[in-house]
């Protein structure tokens, strides 16, 4: 049983007493005790109880209310018996004084009464269990106290064996139990004080006191007067309490084994950092982060304000307990702050034949960025010193802008650092986050300084035209402060709160396309654009890196597989004609594939690629090479695109002379649309001039069209074009062949210069063309490029559209 048993009317029943003296002393009333079949009076008093019954085999204190069982006691002890009955009641009446006789069970049973006391309207008694008793007869049962006739059952005195077995079989469980539970040993010793164990009634009504079955189950048991009857219910109940003790004893052991391996382990750690103190080995985890902190700063030269700032925080790191999360935020902060390499520079290789050798290594063609990298060089090698710049490189995708960038810093001997910005939404990743806030970091430069070591290294910003912004700020705007000369050389990063300077790095930023670039970004950047490679470059590269790297990737030697000169410029033509050189790697890629395949059935085989081997491989050709449209009202003109140059025909024609009328089609910009109708409106009031019949315009509706409509157009330097179609058409005569153009018209006829000169100079020999006519404006453009572009191309340069017409009729 429980150490305590409360009842409804706060009645408690306690089974840890002691009680050798209440079996072996004399009752106040004067008499000895009785044994259980002496003297059994035939009518008594008695007193419900609640939660458990009580055993005939036990002797334990009960409580009750002296309110309203006081007159009931005080009736008992005057009796010469000292006895009152002990019913169980499993749900008590709401009030005491007036309760159904007929909830009352069968058995209750018979206690004499010890040892009566009253305190805090209570009134507290040892009852000794005596024997079953049965109500015959009520003698008063209106209001307490209640008074019954009673009878005993009648118990066999010599068992039969198969009770002895039965006997046997408890005795058994109580000894399992005992080593399981040791409150239970005290009870036992209690029972063998007063019972034989022979005595089987006693035993098994013992036997179900110590289960912690519940109260009506243990009044089944009280009930049960047969007795084998009486042990085949019991002993199930014990052997159920022996196995959930012992399951409770393996889970306490289990728990207490691990803890006491978490316990010594703990202990044996915490003995050997004071062990190691006490020798000087080591130091406690405060002292070494704070060592280790000063270690880091040793060699630095830190400003006046950065050292004062990091001093304060180690002093309050001296002060704070290691446990406590402003321990952790300070900590943290003089991590990064000791990290960064404050007055720590690289030294720079400013040997511009290393430069060189670098540059042509790494890149084929781009000589007019390598000598602009040389010229920025040379800079720095007559200073004695590279300054921080920046530079930004401009061109469509897969013509090398990050790899130039990695060259750069090669070729200086400096530390690379990437990072992308491409679709970066919060201002924190570039001046870092204000330490307040959980898991707050530094920006990405600090991060960048942390990781290379030094305060001049190449940092480079990838796709720095596609950033965005968001309600967390525009991190475009974020970066004027970082990329600006006169300002970087306080650059502040929030989460450091000090200032850093960045006047020494080397940013190199890369983009598609200036058109998102925020102009005041735009400003404080030196602007250097990559073009799209020819097709005479592109065969250097893919011989010199992008074929060996594929063989490479693929683990074949140069020796099985070898691909021609003019299978190259067939995959260059046919398949990969972008700007850079991705898809053509990619192809190339392809290429090795298919061959490795061929190569596991027959490893020994030697294969070459030729130009007829490709379409088994690639497939057809996705570019074929291109009429150019000729014909009267038919001109080329030359376009710009993000992914390089590209020729764009224009075709204009006459539908009927019925009345006047101008139609525009090709899916074309709201500026090329404007262009259209400058150019109309310009041919129309000079035709007579240029040798056309003045009445045409008037009579004929005429419609412009520039073809591949799914593609949108945008953009002014198809004007000069568009009027040359205008005029053909006008004239009736078809234009010179082999001639493209570019330029933008005004309506008294100047042609005004465009952009993308060399693209579209590049567009003009993929596709054979070999005349050019260009504003007079772009003619230093022109100029400005390498020889092997401008080789066996005749370019006429138009200041008005006059020189135009006078080219091309």
């Amino acid at each position: 049983m429980s150490d305590q048993q409360e009842f409804p009317d706060n009645t408690t029943e306690y089974t840890d007493v002691e009680h050798s003296e209440s079996e072996h002393q004399p009752h106040s009333g004067g008499t000895d005790l009785a044994l259980p079949e002496q003297n059994l009076p035939d009518k008594v008093y008695i007193i419900p109880i609640h939660n458990r019954p009580f055993f005939p085999a036990q002797v334990l204190p009960v409580i009750v209310n002296e309110e309203p069982w006081a007159e009931t006691l005080e009736l008992v002890s005057k009796s010469p018996h000292h006895s009152l009955a002990l019913f169980f009641v499993d749900t008590p009446p709401d009030d005491p004084r007036h309760f159904d006789t007929n909830s009352l069970p069968e058995y209750g049973t018979l206690v004499k009464v010890h040892h009566a006391s009253r305190e805090n309207g209570k009134l507290q008694f040892v009852a000794q269990g005596l024997t079953r008793v049965r109500i015959s007869t009520w003698l008063k049962h209106h209001r307490p106290p209640y008074l019954v006739e009673v009878e005993y059952p009648q118990q066999p005195k010599d068992p039969s064996d198969e009770v002895k077995a039965y006997g046997m079989a408890l005795i058994n469980a109580i000894k399992e139990l005992l080593p399981l539970n040791p409150l239970y040993s005290e009870e036992l010793k209690n029972y063998l004080n007063r019972f034989s164990p022979n005595d089987p009634s006693p035993l098994t009504d013992f036997a179900a006191a110590l289960t912690s079955a519940t109260g009506n189950e243990l009044q089944q048991v009280l009930d049960c007067v047969p007795m084998l009857k009486r042990m085949e219910k019991v002993l199930p109940m014990l052997r159920k309490e022996v196995e959930v003790a012992r399951l409770q004893k393996e889970i306490s052991a289990e728990v207490n084994l691990k803890i006491g391996e978490h316990q010594r382990e703990f202990f044996l750690k915490e003995q050997l950092k004071v062990i190691q103190q006490e020798l000087g080995l080591t130091k406690d985890d405060r002292s070494a982060d704070i060592e280790q902190f000063k270690q880091r700063l040793e060699g630095k030269t830190l400003p006046a304000q950065a050292q004062k700032r990091i001093d304060e925080e180690i002093n309050k790191l001296s002060i704070l307990e290691t446990g406590s999360p402003e321990y952790a935020v300070t900590r943290n902060y003089l991590d990064w702050a000791s990290s960064v390499p404050w007055g720590v520079f690289g030294q720079d290789k400013l040997d511009l034949k290393h430069a060189r050798k670098v540059l042509d290594a790494h890149h084929a063609g781009l000589d007019d960025i390598k000598t602009r990298i040389l010229e920025f060089l040379a800079v720095g090698a007559y200073k004695g010193s590279v300054s921080g710049s920046i530079v930004l490189l401009v061109g469509p995708p897969g013509v090398g802008k990050t790899s130039v960038g990695k060259s750069i810093a090669e070729s200086l001997g400096r530390p690379f650092y990437r990072f992308s910005v491409g679709g970066m939404r919060d201002e924190a990743e570039i001046k870092g986050h204000r330490r307040t806030y959980i898991g707050a970091q530094p920006g990405k430069l600090v991060q960048a300084l942390k990781d290379v070591e030094v305060m001049n290294p190449v940092i480079m910003l990838d796709e720095i035209d596609k950033m965005g912004q968001s309600f967390q700020g525009d991190p475009a705007s974020a970066l004027l402060e970082t990329l600006d000369p006169e300002q970087n050389v306080d650059f502040l990063d929030h989460y450091l709160d000090l200032r850093l300077d960045l006047s020494k790095v080397l940013f190199v930023c890369t983009a598609n396309t200036l058109d998102s670039i925020p102009g005041p970004l735009l400003d404080r950047m030196e602007v250097i654009r990559l073009s799209g490679y020819i097709t005479e470059e592109k065969v250097a590269i893919a011989k010199r890196h992008l074929w060996p790297k594929q063989l490479e990737k693929a683990g074949v030697s140069k020796n099985s597989l070898s691909i021609s000169d003019s299978a190259l410029r067939a995959v260059i033509d046919g398949y990969a004609r972008e700007a850079g050189v991705r898809q053509l790697e990619k192809q190339l890629g392809k290429l090795v594939r298919k061959a490795v395949v061929k190569l596991l059935d027959d490893p020994k085989a030697v294969i070459k690629i030729g130009p007829k081997d490709l379409e088994a491989s690639l497939g057809i050709p996705v570019f074929r090479n291109e009429q150019v449209i000729s014909g009267t009202g038919v001109i080329t003109g030359l376009a710009w695109t993000s992914m390089g140059g590209a020729t764009l025909p224009i075709e204009a024609t006459r539908i009927h002379t019925l009345n006047r009328g101008f139609k525009l089609t090709g899916q074309l910009g709201d500026v090329m649309k404007e262009s259209a109708e400058i150019a109309y409106s310009y041919i129309s009031a000079n035709l007579k001039q240029f040798g056309g019949d003045p009445r045409f315009f008037d009579e004929a509706f005429v419609h412009l069209h520039v073809p591949e409509g799914a593609t949108p157009k945008d953009g002014p330097s198809a004007g000069v074009t568009m009027a040359s179609a205008l005029l053909s058409l006008a004239r009736n005569q078809p234009p010179k062949k082999g001639i493209a153009m570019t330029g933008e018209l005004t309506l008294t006829g100047h042609v005004l210069p465009i952009g993308g000169v060399r693209e579209k100079v590049i567009a003009a020999r993929r596709q054979k063309i070999n005349e050019l006519i260009l504003p007079e404006p772009n003619r230093g453009n022109f100029e400005e490029l390498p020889d092997y572009l401008k080789e066996g191309i005749t370019v006429h340069f138009a200041k008005r559209f006059t020189d135009v017409a006078k080219v091309l009729f």
